[in-house]
């Protein structure tokens, strides 16, 4: 049996209620995998960075970027102990489905 994620559709309405605003933000996403949680905040925030040491997952996620968002959402792989931060802080950041 195939895995189903998230067949009751609510993990998209949950982040969004939990997170609040995310327009104009810097946002650090923690574990984002291949982006599937970044398409539904990313078009509010000013700047995301994505995070995941899955190279094959980044790889999906940089494929399926919106080009419309190529300029606002960066992702890299690595893990968070080696993860080099940019000189600009975050504003938020994210930890969903990284344990």
């Amino acid at each position: 049996m195939p895995v189903r994620i998230d067949p009751e559709e609510s993990e998209v309405p949950a982040l969004l209620d939990y997170a609040g605003d995310f327009k104009g933000k810097r946002v650090l996403e923690i574990g984002c995998g291949d982006g599937r949680l970044t398409w539904a905040y990313a078009t509010q925030a000013a700047h995301v960075v994505g995070i995941d040491p899955d190279e094959e997952e980044i790889g999906y996620a940089l494929e399926d970027r919106p080009w419309l968002l190529r300029d606002r959402i960066e992702f890299h792989a690595v893990a968070i102990e080696d993860f080099e931060a940019p000189a600009e802080s975050f504003d938020m950041a994210l930890f969903t489905w990284s344990l």
